[in-house]
């Protein structure tokens, strides 16, 4: 069986689809893609696909990852064009890569974030950002399946800081409502760089904690894309690839006549 890791992302309006909404579009992606799916065992077989760490509703994203198992040999590249033709835009598949590596879930340490904060000054920004950061914990409420946790949200964040200051001052024309920066207004532009732990920090507990520790509240909600996931370089703060080890693994050469492929999911 053969093992593909593929990239893929949620922009536009289509950030509002639930994980379950882009699972039955990707079942009818491949589908219509005629993939030859792996499928388990059992009463009741079910095509091998498998998610990481999906990102929630309403967020944007770059950087979403899934593994699918196949019964005949594809060459991933050209499996990637045509599961990407088989989408909705905005559902977009951006990378492929055959399995060649186990343990993909554990290379994905940390998010990168960007965070718009739509009508917050720059200035007001900065002094929260400084502030948060200067906190040693910051103590966040979240309402859970399991009832109303307290964590801390500053443990988590390996990087926060606040990108140019973004104003457009013409006019404002039916096409922009899909840029990141609408016109006239002031924009705040957060980096932010979570580790993944348990509990798992999300960029709407960070906001949590600007506003308990610096009273920053946006007057509409935050804007919210993953820009990437993957292995964390704690020296300079920033998300590496996780597929690159796959990557390096291919261009070493083909799998041997007979060598097992990886068959740990994703």
């Amino acid at each position: 069986m053969q093992r593909i890791r593929l990239r893929y992302t949620k922009r536009g309006r289509l950030r509002f689809t639930s994980h379950r909404d882009f699972q039955r579009a990707f079942e009818r992606a491949l589908r219509r893609s005629v993939v030859p799916m792996a499928y388990s065992a059992g009463f009741t077989p079910h095509p091998k696909v498998s998610y990481a760490n999906a990102a929630p509703t309403g967020v944007a994203s770059e950087a979403e990852y899934l593994e699918i198992g196949l019964a005949a040999h594809r060459d991933p590249e050209e499996l990637r064009v045509q599961l990407d033709e088989s989408l909705p835009a905005g559902l977009d598949v951006i990378d492929a890569v055959e399995v060649r590596t186990p343990n993909f879930v554990e290379r994905l340490e940390a998010s990168e974030w960007q965070v718009r904060l739509d009508g917050v000054d720059p200035q007001e920004a900065a002094r929260a950002v400084a502030r948060f950061l200067a906190e040693e914990r910051v103590e966040v409420e979240r309402l859970t399946k399991n009832g109303l946790r307290v964590f801390d949200a500053r443990g988590a964040v390996a990087a926060l800081e606040l990108l140019p200051p973004q104003v457009d001052g013409g006019a404002d024309t039916e096409g922009e409502e899909t840029r990141d920066v609408r016109t006239g207004r002031p924009c705040a532009i957060l980096r932010l760089v979570v580790r993944h732990a348990t509990p798992a920090v999300r960029p709407d507990d960070v906001l949590s904690g600007l506003r308990a520790t610096a009273d920053l509240a946006p007057p509409v909600p935050a804007e919210v894309t993953r820009l990437a996931q993957g292995p964390l370089d704690e020296g300079t703060g920033t998300v590496t690839d996780p597929l690159a080890l796959d990557r390096a693994a291919a261009q070493a050469g083909p799998l041997a006549a007979g060598e097992p492929r990886a068959t740990a999911s994703a």
